[in-house]
């Protein structure tokens, strides 16, 4: 089982946003596989969707798309 199935989709979404905007800070952030196994659960999910994750635009709209009701934001 996938520990992260545990987690509501969008604090996924939030955690996984907040990481990627910290990559040109902390470049290790790039091969840690909790970033890796979090990216790879969250595009398995969008595809799911029926999201075409190679297309940055649709990946990244799916991102922002809360399952709750308004887009998620980073402030």
């Amino acid at each position: 089982m996938n520990v992260l199935a545990r987690y509501e989709v969008d604090e996924l979404k939030l955690i996984y946003k907040v990481l990627h905007t910290q990559l040109l800070q902390h470049v290790e952030l790039m091969d840690a596989q909790l970033v890796q196994d979090l990216q790879s659960h969250l595009q398995a999910l969008s595809t799911a969707d029926g999201v075409d994750v190679s297309d940055h635009g649709q990946w990244s709209a799916w991102l922002a798309r809360s399952s709750h009701g308004p887009s998620l934001t980073l402030v």
